[in-house]
């Protein structure tokens, strides 16, 4: 079953199994969220809902902003994320979502946007290799280098490697584990980093990812060519113990 939520990342820590792994974690504080919207297949062609996160004043929303929540009835709200769910047609406007729409164990996807790098040159942002420093290099060691031939094209290709703005984009992290859920706080613990600053805005949303349950544990293979020295006696590191 497909489920979202909006959040807001406050920031990473750890937490420890029951077999005492540590396990790297990124707290979400997600919702609790409202129904703003709901979209039909009769009247626009797909069932999706819209959610509204983190409360606001309503001055610092424009007209049409204030409108829209209005004509909902629902509270200010700063964030609006429209999501295609499964169960889009039997959500209404009003309804709360909260972090207890997760349970421990889901896979999800969380999309956010990037922390902003400023301009950087192409190393830094493309990976590029700088040049030497001896033999006549002169004072160009980070530079880009040669773009292309002169004369024929006579011009730089679309899609060429270069200095700019790197960072704040929109970033997706697939198939992340959910390792806690505190409904209580409204928080989410996801194993691993995702994108954003802390305070950042992120979406929760159910993996793409198809998921394999594994079949089993991994054991001794049979296969006489595949086995370790220690249990294979065809390998001469065994014959000659």
């Amino acid at each position: 079953m497909e489920k979202a939520i909006i959040g807001r990342k406050i920031g990473m820590s750890q937490i420890f199994d029951e077999a005492g792994k540590v396990i790297p974690v990124t707290v979400i504080e997600a919702g609790p969220c409202v129904v703003v919207q709901k979209k039909t297949e009769e009247k626009d062609g797909y069932n999706a809902v819209q959610l509204g996160f983190q409360d606001v004043p309503e001055r610092k929303l424009t007209k049409p902003e204030q409108g829209h929540l209005k004509k909902a009835e629902v509270p200010m709200k700063k964030v609006l994320k429209e999501f295609k769910l499964d169960k889009a047609a039997e959500m209404n406007v009003g309804d709360e979502v909260k972090a207890d729409t997760f349970a421990k164990g889901d896979h999800i996807d969380v999309t956010g946007i990037s922390k902003g790098k400023g301009y950087q040159g192409v190393i830094k942002r493309w990976n590029a290799s700088r040049l030497k420093e001896t033999h006549g290099t002169g004072p160009v060691h980070r530079h880009a280098g040669s773009m292309g031939s002169g004369t024929d094209p006579s011009r730089i290709f679309k899609g060429k490697i270069g200095a700019g703005h790197m960072g704040a984009e929109q970033v997706t992290v697939q198939n992340l584990d959910v390792v806690s859920v505190d409904p209580e706080f409204n928080l989410i613990a996801v194993c691993g980093a995702v994108p954003g600053p802390k305070g950042g805005i992120v979406y929760l949303k159910s993996t793409t990812k198809t998921i394999r349950e594994k079949k089993g544990e991994a054991g001794i293979s049979l296969n006489p060519q595949k086995a370790s020295a220690r249990a294979n006696p065809q390998k001469a590191s065994a014959r000659n113990r």
